[in-house]
């Protein structure tokens, strides 16, 4: 037998656990989240934007009267992304802070610039504007991939208008719908996601120029107690940022309102949930044998069971899903415990939850598009189970003609009743369930009981779907167009 020494599983600092492949990577880097949202979460990224709030406070500063030199500025623009990230980590082993750790080695690459660095901020001043930043950039990701699933879907409920299909609910035999119309319904989910993403987009706040508690009392003595120029000073760092000047909060402690990040996790979750929802529906009715999701060539089901077909995909995306939903109560707990102006038991949990719910969601919505966008439905199983079940379902139409020829209403409902568990006992025995030609034999259903055609039990279905399309699926087309047709990074 094969033993693990115990010293074998002991990693000293410096030795093979620093390579890649002896530490930790996160599924979500290595098998999940897409090249342009594994970007935006990059430490590489993350501190070029602290750089570029320092920047923007600076040349805003300089502009306003501040003692700031042009060499100072400069050299700032021309090293926002040339970060040394070992000169960083040496200063934060030493210093204990990130933020200013990284205001060392801004400075070591600008050292015109050095005196001047984070003049009149606090480290959340840097951490809450560069996180709106990275939410913008993350946000717009996440809409686009919404709105390729909904353009998706629209094309499949397009194609499967009018193709009945057995309804379900109680995922028990119902009334018939149409295919086309089922992915209606998964199309509005996504829609109604997609708007409340774009409602964060357009609700974006900066935190501004605060300081420590929020009084702004630093940038008040950098102008000699002119609130004025604070105010130009906050206006014109949001204007280099990309935002209104009226975009920052109103108030706020040492940082931004953490009810924020609980309303980006809520709009991240009705997304992660409108996945969920499609992907099990999807999963169900491959196990019915109506609809799979499309499958590789050389795609292994199972490495046991060589005939399987799996909903992996499907089966991927809820896992995923269910993750980013796990992620909103520690962020609302979060918001509900913290301090007066501030404790920083937030830090160390906003690190985690928020970069991954989105890696995790993009992740799921990149599964989603090459699904919806490759569906396959098997038209004679969904057939086959529709004629199992009409003459049951047949029957509500049954009952009302009777009624309409003069029949009593409770009295036909109890004939059928009673005629319905008959047949659904001989189906269960293996035998034909002839439930149409039994009620034939009453005599207040005579002449009634001819085989029902499908397309007769699916109501405004067709419609239904038309006017989803108009005016659900087209506008979305419209608002996104240009950006519907790129092919989504699987890698697993």
């Amino acid at each position: 037998m094969t033993t693990i020494p115990r010293e074998a599983a002991i990693e000293t600092p410096h030795t093979t656990a620093d390579r890649p492949e002896h530490g930790y990577r996160s599924p979500l880097e290595t098998r999940n989240a897409s090249r342009a949202m594994r970007r935006i979460w990059s430490e590489q990224h993350r501190f070029g934007l602290w750089r570029r709030i320092w920047l923007a406070a600076a040349e805003t500063q300089r502009e306003l009267g501040l003692d700031i030199s042009e060499e100072a500025v400069a050299q700032m623009r021309t090293t926002l992304d040339q970060i040394d990230f070992e000169s960083a980590a040496r200063h934060e082993a030493r210093i204990r802070h990130d933020v200013m750790a990284h205001v060392h080695a801004f400075g070591e690459a600008a050292p015109a610039a050095r005196g001047v660095i984070h003049l009149g901020l606090t480290s959340q001043d840097v951490v809450c504007n560069a996180e709106v930043l990275q939410w913008r950039e993350a946000l717009d990701v996440v809409a686009v991939k919404l709105a390729r699933v909904v353009d998706r879907l629209g094309t499949f409920a397009a194609t499967h208008r009018d193709l009945p299909t057995l309804g379900f609910t109680h995922f028990q035999s119902a009334q018939p719908t149409t295919v086309g119309r089922r992915a209606c319904l998964w199309a509005q989910d996504f829609a109604t996601a997609l708007t409340e993403i774009e409602h964060l987009q357009g609700d974006l706040r900066l935190k501004g120029l605060r300081g420590a508690t929020g009084t702004q009392a630093s940038y008040l003595d950098l102008f000699g107690g002119d609130a004025t120029m604070v105010d130009r000073l906050e206006a014109g760092f949001a204007e280099r940022l990309g935002f209104d000047a009226d975009s920052c909060w109103p108030i706020c402690g040492q940082t931004m309102p953490r009810l924020a990040d609980a309303r980006l996790l809520g709009g991240l979750a009705l997304a992660a949930a409108s996945i969920h929802k499609w992907a099990t529906d999807l999963r169900l009715l491959a196990g019915l044998g109506e609809i799979s999701e499309p499958i590789g060539r050389d795609q292994v089901g199972s490495s046991a069971m060589a005939y399987k077909r799996n909903p992996m995909r499907c089966e991927r995306a809820c896992g995923l899903s269910r993750f980013v939903l796990s992620l909103q109560a520690p962020v609302l707990q979060t918001a509900a415990v913290q301090w007066l102006e501030r404790s920083l038991d937030d830090s160390s949990l906003r690190r985690l939850a928020i970069p991954e719910a989105f890696l995790a969601l993009d992740g799921a919505l990149d599964l989603a598009i090459d699904i919806a966008g490759g569906l396959e439905v098997h038209e004679a199983a969904i057939a086959a189970r529709l004629d199992a079940e009409l003459p049951f379902l047949a029957t509500e139409r049954l009952l009302m003609a009777a009624v309409a020829r003069g029949a009593d209403r409770q009295e036909a409902h109890e004939v059928i009743r009673r005629h319905s568990r008959e047949a659904q006992s001989r189906r269960h025995r293996g035998e034909a369930p002839a439930l149409l030609e039994s009620l034939a034999n009453e005599a207040m259903f005579a002449g009634l009981t001819e085989a029902p055609n499908p397309s007769a039990f699916i109501g405004r279905s067709p419609e239904q779907v038309e006017r989803v399309l108009e005016g659900l699926v087209q506008p979305i087309r419209s608002r996104y167009h240009g950006r519907l047709d790129e092919t989504p990074e699987l890698r697993v």
